[in-house]
């Protein structure tokens, strides 16, 4: 059941999302109740709705309509919530915003399979903010895709500088065998801000050059599963591909993500529980 407001969501309320589709959403991984990084995600919801609509958003509130979506679930859900307001058209988006919050869950995909992806020249509008225009990133994955690869890797245009994949950050392991982040206009997902509270790491600008000489390249999603292996770069016609090592690599960041993200009780990043408020606070 996908919910808006808490209710179940009618028609008439996709039909506006999906003609204005002005918005913004962050996707966040429930296994039984639990999710690492809540309070990253509400404070992405916030912060995100303040840029796009200039309002508040109750984060009480977001946690308990997330409750209410997963309440009696079990096992790993990919959690969307999507905030917009069904009230604002292309004629006037200006007006003053009634933001409204739509949960919609699935199941979570199967662990992340290699990748042979092709370097773009791309940036999206505003990074930094989790928005719904996915049309760019969508198209260029198709092309990609349509190529042979599986998908795409953002190189800031007018610079050769990596950045981030089609819908997701993406870390290195350098020459030296230092975590590195790409200094570049990017989302800052959950994933990778995990990550770096729990590893040493760098930020700094990755030049596409650089690709060869790179130990371990490896997505930072937020929703799907991670087998936990090491990545590494194999140069190839599509400009790379991002395939698992050998058992025993010394790839240290990819071994933390599986360690860190899909293990309980690791450290500062303890998943929190997701349920209902008491009944006399649901009204």
């Amino acid at each position: 059941m996908d919910y808006l407001n808490g209710e179940p969501v009618g028609v008439d309320a996709l039909k506006a999302l999906a003609l204005t589709n002005f918005g913004h959403f962050t996707t966040l991984r429930v296994d039984d109740g639990r999710v690492k990084g809540l309070s990253l995600h509400l404070d992405r919801l916030a912060a995100d709705c303040r840029t796009v609509f200039d309002a508040a958003l109750d984060r009480a509130r977001v946690r308990a309509l997330l409750g209410q979506a997963v309440d009696g679930r079990t096992g790993s859900l990919a959690v969307r919530v999507t905030v917009f307001d069904p009230g604002l058209g292309l004629a006037r988006p200006g007006a003053d915003a009634e933001p409204h919050l739509l949960i919609t869950c699935r199941p979570v995909g199967g662990p992340l399979a290699p990748l042979r992806v092709t370097t773009v020249a791309y940036q999206r509008e505003m990074p930094e903010v989790k928005h719904v225009g996915l049309f760019g990133q969508l198209a260029i994955r198709r092309a990609a895709q349509r190529a042979g690869a599986d998908d795409a890797l953002f190189v800031e245009p007018g610079t050769d500088v990596l950045s981030e994949g089609a819908t997701w950050n993406v870390g290195f392991v350098d020459a030296q065998g230092h975590v590195v982040w790409p200094a570049a206009r990017v989302l800052p997902g959950v994933t990778m801000r995990l990550l770096q509270t729990v590893h040493t790491w760098q930020r700094r600008p990755v030049p596409r050059a650089e690709l060869p000489q790179l130990r371990g390249v490896g997505p930072a999603p937020s929703s799907t599963a991670c087998s936990g292996q090491a990545y590494r770069v194999v140069p190839g016609p599509l400009s790379l591909s991002i395939q698992p090592t050998a058992t025993g690599a010394s790839l240290s960041l990819w071994h933390l993500m599986h360690s860190a993200m899909f293990t309980a009780g690791i450290g500062p990043v303890m998943p929190s529980r997701v349920t209902l408020p008491p009944p006399a606070e649901r009204a």
